[in-house]
């Protein structure tokens, strides 16, 4: 004679590890969202590229070194003449501190960066034979260099499948949501989770370029929005 299931099968419990069935179902159906939500990035924006000019992974390391506080246009207005002179650390360390302030004063804080780069390009010179290392921990010891330069770096330059939080991705994540956090380094570690792989390696441009713009802070423009029916914030923007 078959057993009963019991009480808490009758009451829709899970018998064997006692989590709710309904749960279980909201998880899957999370999961489809977001795999509906990147697919639809895709489609859009097969082949989405970061917006900083660079010329090879040192270039790019410089580049987002300097694009700190500040916009990418303005960072590529500054770099267009430093790298027609610049394309090594061989040749940056040539240039001097003196000289590659003059020629990024119009960035932000560009007297602490232009001593980062002349620094870290002299640790690149003397620790990693001039080459730009291909590993988080091995970039965060540059100076200049935190966790999501690194996570940039890794990702344009080497393919990598890193995800780097900027203040677009940190708002997104948690406004439609994908992966709430109250530090860059929580939502980095959500989105990771919940991201499925197929889509990890643009997931970041995908989230960059949404944000800044269709999904802005101040008023997102959700009537253009090509996920606002997998969205769940609840004051969108629904007219221009």
């Amino acid at each position: 004679m078959a057993k009963s299931a019991g009480p808490r099968a009758a009451a829709g419990l899970s018998v064997a590890g006692g989590a709710p069935a309904a749960s279980a179902k909201a998880r899957a159906a999370q999961a489809g969202r977001i795999a509906a939500i990147f697919a639809r990035f895709e489609a859009a924006s097969p082949h989405p590229e970061g917006e900083l000019d660079y010329i090879n992974p040192y270039t790019l390391l410089v580049a987002v070194t300097l694009s700190a506080q500040a916009t990418d246009v303005g960072v590529n207005k500054a770099t267009k003449a430093l790298f027609a002179l610049v394309d090594s650390p061989q040749k940056m360390l040539a240039l001097g501190e003196d000289r590659l302030r003059e020629m990024i004063r119009t960035i932000g804080l560009y007297r602490t960066k232009a001593k980062h780069i002349i620094e870290a390009s002299r640790q690149l010179v003397e620790r990693f034979g001039g080459e730009v290392p291909h590993d988080r921990a091995a970039l965060e010891t540059l100076p200049g260099v935190g966790r999501k330069t690194a996570n940039v770096v890794m990702n344009i330059a080497f393919g990598a499948a890193t995800i780097a939080v900027d203040t677009h991705i940190f708002r997104v994540s948690n406004r439609i949501p994908l992966a709430k956090g109250k530090t860059p380094l929580e939502v980095e570690l959500g989105l990771e989770r919940v991201i499925p792989d197929v889509y990890k390696r643009h997931a970041h441009h995908w989230l960059i370029l949404h944000g800044r713009y269709v999904c802005k802070a101040r008023r997102p423009e959700c009537w253009r929005c090509l996920i606002a029916d997998l969205c769940n914030f609840p004051d969108k923007t629904l007219l221009p």
